[in-house]
């Protein structure tokens, strides 16, 4: 499952550079995530910080978006393979 933030959240800012995925950013009024981002941290840590570091526990499993422990694995495999192309492609464009 992706996480969400609930309308608990006190906008500290602690949540947000915390995710490997940067699946988290500041919405309308409260922090988000995204959810075709958010692997729960699964391929970078354990548990996920955004979750070990928030003061008011607002971050819960998102129930719209289930997903087995082997899905969440592809997702990180899929957007490092993503990220991985881009930078290469940038380094491509700053090469003389």
């Amino acid at each position: 499952m992706a996480l969400m933030i609930t309308d608990d959240c006190i906008n500290c800012d602690v949540c947000e550079p915390e995710c490997p995925n940067d699946a988290i950013f500041m919405g309308l009024e409260i922090y988000e995530i995204n959810p075709a981002k958010c692997t729960e941290c699964v391929g970078h840590f354990d548990a996920p910080q955004c979750r070990q570091v928030c003061p008011v526990d607002c971050i819960p499993l998102n129930p719209a978006f289930i997903e087995t422990s082997a899905e969440l694995l592809l997702k990180y495999q899929q957007l490092s393979a993503t990220v991985a192309a881009v930078t290469e492609i940038n380094a491509e464009k700053v090469k003389p």
